[in-house]
């Protein structure tokens, strides 16, 4: 009893003017956060890579097989962090058997799983199937078996085959560009359309969701580029870089314009929510809104990377700012998925009340687990890049 009273108490301190009882705990946490931003690394990463593939930006190449297996491994944990937020998550593969088409979260199963089945996992197989049966005749224990597993029996590298793969690998990644649209505007789509939270509904959020995955895992990109060329003891490429941060310079620009339109559109109509709202933005979302998601994480990035499209210093000074600014978008941008998950559950529907939310360290929902589904991604992309090392392929 006395621990009920403790824990009544504890939740009641959070409590700041009027707030229905069931408001008072968040439903969605840290977990619920980290599923959209994974998400958006996917998309974004793929993306980039496609300039080079489609739109034959050909300074990119070296990020090429990078930036598709950092999709890959980012995309296998993307929807992790839901199924560890299940109170049964032993029965998560339902979605798939029983589908729903009226479920928001159902049709993003399927689109979830033609983009990892369709597009990106068939995009990397042509992409190294004729690198795969070659390094099978040389490679020796677990490598020889994994490349021949990986191979699926299709050991013909003939000029004709190999010319089929590259055709057929070019009209996956042109399937895959609308593909990747779908896969994290969609989950702007199921924010945006909870009309009951004032912070969600508006018509611009799957569009901001969609260019801040973009910005987030071109920042991706860059920053898994820069540290396996320095573990590899190899010399960066200032080009790539530089071009690198131009793309990322322009997105920046077109997320940051739909962010601030959507909040002078808030500002214009000032419906009945306006008063609470800027009450949010204003304090508890101060610091993860203001300074870390717009000042560190869009502004400061944005006038330093338009600055080096006019004046560039020298190669060793943009190395270095490079991979700060990659860490501070990314960081950005998480905080960005911060804001609308946990923002939005802060105050009451009776526009009267906030709660708060403190992350826990240890739990189903804590600080740790979220960690561990940071930690396993980088630990795939690893192996990949062990596996399937781009910097071994066979030059045409």
């Amino acid at each position: 009893m006395e621990q009920h009273f403790q824990h009544l108490y504890e939740m009641l301190s959070q409590v700041e003017g009027y707030i229905y009882p069931n408001e008072i705990d968040l439903q969605w946490s840290l977990l619920i956060v980290q599923y959209p931003y994974l998400t958006g690394l996917v998309a974004g990463a793929f993306i980039l890579a496609s300039l080079e593939r489609v739109f034959n930006v050909k300074a990119l190449k070296p990020t090429y097989e990078i930036a598709l297996l950092t999709a890959l491994s980012f995309l296998l944990v993307a929807t992790m962090p839901l199924v560890s937020h299940l109170g049964q998550p032993q029965r998560s593969y339902e979605v798939m058997i029983t589908p729903n088409p009226t479920s928001a979260m159902a049709i993003f199963g399927f689109i979830y799983l033609w983009y990892l089945m369709v597009v990106l996992l068939l995009e990397i197989w042509f992409d190294y199937r004729r690198d795969m049966v070659i390094w099978a005749r040389d490679a020796v224990g677990l490598k020889k078996w994994l490349y021949k597993i990986l191979t699926l029996g299709v050991n013909d590298i003939s000029p004709k085959t190999v010319k089929w793969d590259k055709k057929l690998g070019y009209f996956i990644t042109v399937v895959g560009i609308p593909s990747a649209f779908l896969l994290h505007g969609y989950v702007g789509f199921i924010f945006g359309s909870v009309k009951a939270n004032p912070w969600w509904s508006s018509v611009l959020m799957p569009v901001i969701f969609l260019f801040s995955a973009m910005v987030s895992g071109i920042a991706l990109v860059l920053f898994v580029y820069m540290v396996v060329t320095y573990v590899r003891r190899q010399e960066i490429d200032i080009n790539v870089l530089d071009t690198i941060g131009k793309f990322l310079f322009y997105i920046l620009i077109l997320d940051f314009t739909l962010e601030a339109l959507d909040q002078i559109h808030r500002i214009y109509e000032a419906e009945e929510s306006f008063e609470i709202i800027s009450l949010l933005v204003s304090g508890k979302l101060y610091i993860t809104l203001f300074i870390i998601q717009v000042l560190l994480g869009t502004l400061i990035p944005m006038v330093v990377l338009g600055t080096f499209q006019l004046y560039k210093p020298s190669e060793k000074i943009r190395q270095v700012t490079y991979f700060v600014l990659s860490i501070l978008v990314l960081v950005g941008i998480f905080f960005m998925r911060w804001n609308v998950v946990i923002g939005g559950q802060l105050f009451s529907k009776s526009f009267y009340g906030f709660t708060s939310y403190k992350t826990i360290m240890i739990g189903s929902e804590g600080l740790l687990m979220a960690t561990v589904w940071v930690i396993i991604p980088f630990s795939i992309l690893a192996f990949l890049l062990w596996l399937l090392p781009p910097w071994k392929k066979i030059q045409d």
